[in-house]
Parts: structure tokens; C-alpha cells; sequence
């Protein structure tokens, strides 16, 4: 799952109204420009007569086309350009204009073996799209594995650390692996910025990515699930739910527990894993904690089908809070 149909058609529907806008602005520099160079119009009318003449004899096969006299057409098109230059303009003002150039606004562009691909404009719209549905715009700034410091653990939790950033760049780089991850362990540890450097990587690959806090998403479910005119809408957002390419479940263990939560969070867990679609996981709780919190299934199947990375040491949230205190 990456753009929804709705949202492909938003960005080449954005297309069209640049190719129409800068269409426009080309008419009204040719017009500038008739009406300043007077000449510069008969030079175009006189480009036109002679190009549908060389069409005609061509498509007649008139042996006189073999007899024609000098190709006036580069001298016309340097005439034209010598009169731009001379009242000012750049010899190419009258060219096409494109925003983007590399895919003349089209979105795509044309490879050597005759395919098509996404333009990095249309990339860039697209990780815009990704971003706005994944829940995770403006807390990624600075989630990102270079940013990755090893100065507030020392010994067994600094190998944790480590261990946890090399799986976690595993992750990221065979995705779509089939793997989901459970970071656990104790507060402020990494667990949710390792979460956000695999959803940055992967949101700029073009995968789809959607982040919630355990307290939101179960909160949103139970809204659905228990409003008797929002049906179309519960179906919809778990159609989402389980068929976006990554979902990360954020600090689990700090919504309020019931049956409800237990049976939803199971669903999500089994729901993803038959399609193969991966789930990353955070909590505070210890391996212990999750099961006795949980059912049994739920526990099973998060043992089994996850990889557990384990994070110990010092809140590093609070150690540069401290080192920030003059």
C-alpha cells in the first residue's frame, strides 16, 4: 500500500494545472513579443508556411521537394533569437516552459529501455502524501540512525543499544523483510527513536508508514467500533490499519486495559501477519509484564512472530535535560 487512488489522482491532477498555467504564461510572452517585434511574428508566420510546404511535398513525393533551395529554417530560428537578445530577452524566452523539466510536468519520466518512471518531483510530492498519513510529521527531524549516540550507556546496555541499532538497520534495508520488531525495556532508552529511524528510511523509499500511540489508536477504535453510524468509517481505517506496509504501536502497556484493547490488538497482530505486512512495537513493559497484561494468544504470537530487542540504561531524555542545565 503507498498512495491511495485518490491521492495519485490529486498530484497528476496538480500536474495538469501547471502544464495549463505555464501554458498561459507562454502565450503571454508571445504575445509581448509580437507586439514589441513586429518582425518576430512574420518570422513565425513565414516558419510555419515553410514547414507545411516541406509536409505537402514530402507526403506528395513531388519530385520537385528534391530541387528545393536552401533550408531557410535555421536562419529564421537565428534571426529570432538575434531579435530577443536585442530588445532584452533570452534567446530561449519563447521556449516551452516547465516547472520541471526533467518530466516537461508530466510526473514521469522516459528511461532508455522504453519505461516509464517517477519523477523526483512526483517522489517528492508523493513522501509529502506518505508523511501526512503515516501520523509521524514534525517528530522525525532528528530520528535518524547518523543521530544514533552510544556516550549515555556503557557495558551491557551499550550492547543492547547496539545490537537493537543493527537489526533495526537490517530491518529498514530488506523491507519488505516479513519481520516485525518489539522494542522493550526500560524508559527512555531508544525504543521509539529506533522505531522513527526505520519509518523515516522506509517513508523515503516510498513504503507506507503509520505511527500511533497505543493510548490514540485504541482510542480511535473504540470510537468506531462503538458509534452505530460510524460502520463505513471502522471498516475503512481497518482496511488501512492492517494493509499498510509498516504500523508502528508506540509505548503499548499505556492505555487503559480492557477486553476490548486485548481482542483489537490481537486482530492487528494476526490480520497483518496473514498479509505479511510488517509491525513494530514499543513498551515499557518487560517480558513478564506483556504477558500477564495480555491473553495468552496475544503473547504467543508476539514471542513467536517478533524479533525482541531489549534496550536497558540511563533515560537519555533526562541525561541531556540535565546536561542542558547551566
Amino acid at each position: 500500500m503507498s498512495l491511495s487512488p485518490s491521492q495519485h489522482q490529486a498530484i497528476m491532477r496538480g500536474y495538469e494545472i501547471t502544464r495549463d498555467q505555464n501554458r498561459i504564461l507562454s502565450e503571454e510572452r508571445r504575445e509581448r513579443i509580437y507586439h514589441e517585434i513586429p518582425e518576430f511574428k512574420d518570422l513565425d508566420a513565414a516558419l510555419g508556411t515553410y514547414a507545411t510546404r516541406r509536409v505537402r511535398l514530402l507526403l506528395e513525393d513531388s519530385p520537385s521537394s528534391s530541387e528545393e533551395p536552401e533550408n531557410p529554417i535555421p536562419r529564421i530560428i537565428q534571426r529570432k533569437k538575434t531579435l530577443l537578445q536585442e530588445a532584452g530577452y533570452p534567446a530561449d524566452y519563447l521556449e516551452p516552459i516547465y516547472t520541471c523539466p526533467a518530466c516537461k510536468d508530466t510526473g514521469y519520466v522516459l528511461l532508455e529501455s522504453g519505461l516509464r518512471e517517477k519523477c523526483q518531483c512526483f517522489k517528492k510530492q508523493e513522501l509529502s502524501y506518505l508523511y501526512e498519513q503515516s501520523n509521524l510529521q514534525g517528530i522525525l527531524h532528528s530520528d535518524r540512525f547518523e543521530n544514533v549516540s552510544y556516550g549515555y550507556c556503557q557495558g551491557e546496555d551499550q550492547e543492547r543499544l547496539r545490537g537493537a541499532v543493527r537489526i533495526s538497520k537490517e530491518f529498514a534495508e530488506t523491507f519488505p523483510c516479513g519481520k516485525n520488531l518489539l522494542f522493550y525495556g526500560t524508559v527512555g532508552t531508544g525504543k521509539s527513536f529506533l522505531s522513527g529511524c526505520i519509518a523515516n528510511c522506509l517513508l523515503e523509499k516510498g513504503f507506507s508508514v503509520v505511527y500511533f500511540s497505543a493510548v490514540s489508536l485504541f482510542e480511535t477504535l473504540a470510537r468506531y467500533s462503538f458509534d452505530g453510524n460510524a460502520k463505513e468509517t471502522l471498516y475503512n481505517f481497518c482496511k488501512d490499519l492492517y494493509n499498510y506496509d509498516l504500523v508502528i504501536v508506540d509505548d503499548l502497556g499505556t492505555e487503559v486495559l480492557s477486553s476490548f484493547v486485548t481482542s483489537q490488538l490481537f486482530s492487528l497482530l494476526n490480520e497483518r501477519e496473514m498479509r505479511r505486512h510488517s509491525t513494530i512495537i514499543s513498551t515499557n513493559l518487560n517480558l513478564s509484564e506483556l504477558r500477564d497484561r495480555y491473553s495468552d494468544r496475544v503473547f504467543s504470537r508476539v514471542s513467536k512472530s517478533f524479533v525482541l530487542c531489549k534496550l536497558t540504561g540511563p533515560d537519555v531524555r533526562m541525561c541531556q535535560k540535565l546536561n542542558a542545565i547551566p
